[in-house]
């Protein structure tokens, strides 16, 4: 007979809202196929909440600073770049020379390449940034397993009291890599 605690495992729930996760980053939201926002900037903030079984030994999950120097890094490699999502259905991005070009609805916006961050999106709008951020981090299956992290919410704000959160939960019951594909949840309520 199997006992009731190699069932139940104690988790824990690990914030972490540094003042180091953010970037600074331009962008336009595409609304339609027809209606966009006009060029312009944010100071973006990234909050974080991750789930995750407590090592019996140490009363804690691990050392926090794993996922703190984590997100401080994906927030550099958006930092001070002008993005471009590349997944639009109404946006067409080429490339010339040392700029690249975008197509939406009748406007060819020219960019220098050295100014862009071109990222597998379909918009650049805090939802998507979000569920950009919970892709980085569920990628690295060897943190994940390592730390035991059964859950991952991100919450990107674009300004005050604005802002999207996407999340990951580890599928129970696993027996494959293949039952435990991220799941995405666009819910502000989440934090």
């Amino acid at each position: 007979m199997i006992s009731d605690t190699e069932y139940m495992k104690e988790v824990t729930t690990i914030e972490l809202t540094k003042e180091n996760l953010e970037f600074a980053a331009g962008h336009f939201t595409i609304f339609s196929p027809t209606v966009r926002e006009r060029l312009h900037g944010h100071n973006f903030r990234v909050a974080a909440k991750i789930d995750a079984e407590l090592a019996s030994d140490r009363g804690m999950a691990f050392d926090y600073g794993v996922y703190k120097k984590i997100l401080g890094e994906l927030c550099k490699q958006l930092d001070s770049y002008f993005l471009l999502p590349t997944q639009s259905p109404y946006l067409r991005i080429e490339e010339e020379g040392d700029c690249y070009y975008a197509y939406f609805h009748e406007d060819r916006i020219p960019f220098l390449k050295k100014d862009v961050l071109l990222l597998p999106l379909r918009n650049i709008s805090i939802e998507e940034l979000a569920k950009w951020f919970v892709t980085q981090l569920v990628a690295d299956e060897n943190s994940i397993t390592r730390y035991n992290v059964v859950g991952i919410y991100i919450q990107v704000f674009s300004g005050p009291g604005q802002s999207a959160c996407a999340s990951w939960k580890k599928k129970t019951n696993e027996s494959s890599r293949a039952k435990n594909e991220s799941a995405f949840l666009s819910n502000a309520n989440e934090f």
